[in-house]
């Protein structure tokens, strides 16, 4: 279930409610991994932008969102939690923002698509 914190500028969900959002072109995911990280293993049909460089990758990943919701994901939730934050210092404020809750390894335990 989606939980929202007033004090966060973003809504945890889970990985259930993410896939659920990407089915139906609600919308995209980022990855904020490392490479190295991210090579290992990420789900389908997801952007790698790591978590160092988010700040000044506001328009690529508008761009990417198309007016979508942007959910960001790394290895367990805290790094994509920090990306949302800092998306939305840069001030992408204008799209819904949402930190998948148990991240990469909550999605391949789950048995959820990844990539190649």
């Amino acid at each position: 279930m989606a939980l929202k914190n007033p004090n966060e500028p973003f809504t945890r969900i889970s990985v259930a409610e993410a896939k659920e959002k990407l089915e139906g072109g609600k919308a995209v995911m980022v990855d904020v991994r490392d490479p190295n990280e991210y090579v290992e293993v990420h789900a389908r049909d997801v952007r790698l932008i790591p978590v160092n460089t988010v700040l000044g990758e506001i328009k690529q990943i508008r761009d990417y969102a198309g007016g979508k919701d942007v959910l960001f994901i790394c290895k367990s939730g805290q790094r994509s939690a920090l990306a949302a934050e800092y998306a939305t210092a840069a001030g992408l404020d204008e799209l819904p923002l949402f930190n998948v809750e148990g991240g990469t390894t909550a999605w391949v335990a789950a048995g959820y698509p990844t990539g190649d």
